[in-house]
């Protein structure tokens, strides 16, 4: 009589481990493997700043409030932020404005030529996750520069060591100049990101946007368009959809508020994935320290139980450490 042979197969894991880059080498996270899920409101709270402004127990109500979210997922809505639309939705046009330029146009501000890695990064320039594929994103970064600031009265009282530690380039504005109003909507500090549309079939693996991170400054705010993508790791592994929400800004807590609150505040893994058929964009703007300041954890952050985990260290050479690790060219 014949027989059969029954061959057992192993299930696959339920979690894999995820490299991430940090300034001192890898770092891994265990991550589920189910699919991401919708965030709740206890995840990635809605904060409105009304209050900012209030007495001194709604601001310290308000404080509070930033504080929980901070320690628990590091990441949260603010509404009322005061940031007028208009401003917004011009920043928004001058961000398809320049994308939406032919491949050679945009490479006049490669970010090849730059010291800083201010200008234009394209696809699959940058590998922010180890793991994960190449990032198929745009990229286009900018600093910075008081003398395009219609605030700034006299550049001659400027500290010189305050001018040492700025890191603009004027090749990013020389070269964008035939971009009406570009330069007048992107003075400050950030970042332009375009993820171009998914054409692949539907449930197809498709690359990273932009791949698993955390964010190395003290904290960001993230204007996002109406597309998504934004994918949170919570502290169970799991991925959780943070959508746009309209006439909010995400933030989210970074390594070095991370280090100077001793791991208290949570600077929390990230990452982007344009599933949609249409292109999506969103704009970070990044708040940290001068590059020439040297910074240590806040002493209301140590007791005896809880000493110091970090040593000192500029803000500048934080930064230097994780660039180094994103733009690798392998």
């Amino acid at each position: 009589m014949a027989t059969a042979t029954v061959t057992a197969t192993t299930p696959a894991p339920e979690s894999y481990k995820l490299e991430l880059l940090s300034p001192y080498g890898p770092v891994f996270r265990d991550v589920l493997r189910s699919p991401p899920r919708d965030c709740d409101s206890s995840e990635v709270p809605t904060i409105d700043l009304s209050n900012v402004r209030g007495n001194d127990l709604e601001r310290r109500a308000l404080a509070n409030t930033i504080r929980h979210a901070a320690e628990n997922t590091g990441f949260f809505y603010i509404k009322n932020h005061g940031i007028p639309k208009s401003q917004i939705d011009a920043a928004f046009q001058q961000a398809q404005s320049f994308f939406s330029q032919p491949v050679e146009k945009k490479a006049e501000v490669s970010q090849k030529q730059s010291k800083f890695f201010n200008g234009w990064s394209e696809r699959r320039e940058t590998s922010i996750s180890p793991t994960e594929s190449r990032d198929h994103r745009e990229g286009f970064s900018f600093r910075y520069d008081p003398k395009y600031d219609p605030e700034t009265k006299d550049l001659d009282a400027i500290p010189d060591k305050v001018k040492s530690c700025l890191r603009h380039e004027d090749f990013v504005w020389d070269r964008t100049s035939h971009l009406p109003g570009f330069k007048d909507d992107m003075i400050a500090d950030g970042v332009l990101n375009y993820y171009p549309k998914n054409t692949a079939a539907k449930d197809s693996v498709i690359d990273v946007g932009i791949g698993a991170h955390t964010d190395l400054q003290c904290f960001t705010f993230l204007w996002q368009d109406s597309v998504g993508g934004l994918q949170v790791l919570n502290q169970d592994g799991q991925w959780i959809r943070v959508p746009p929400v309209p006439d909010t800004f995400v933030v989210n807590i970074g390594d070095f508020l991370m280090r100077l609150s001793n791991d208290r505040f949570r600077s929390t893994v990230h990452r982007v994935f344009n599933y949609a058929a249409e292109d999506r964009y969103s704009m970070p703007f990044f708040f940290g320290f001068n590059f020439d300041e040297e910074c240590s954890v806040l002493p209301s952050c140590i007791d005896e139980e809880n000493p110091a985990k970090y040593e000192p260290i500029s803000c500048g050479e934080w930064c230097r450490l994780r660039f180094e690790k994103t733009y690798r060219k392998d």
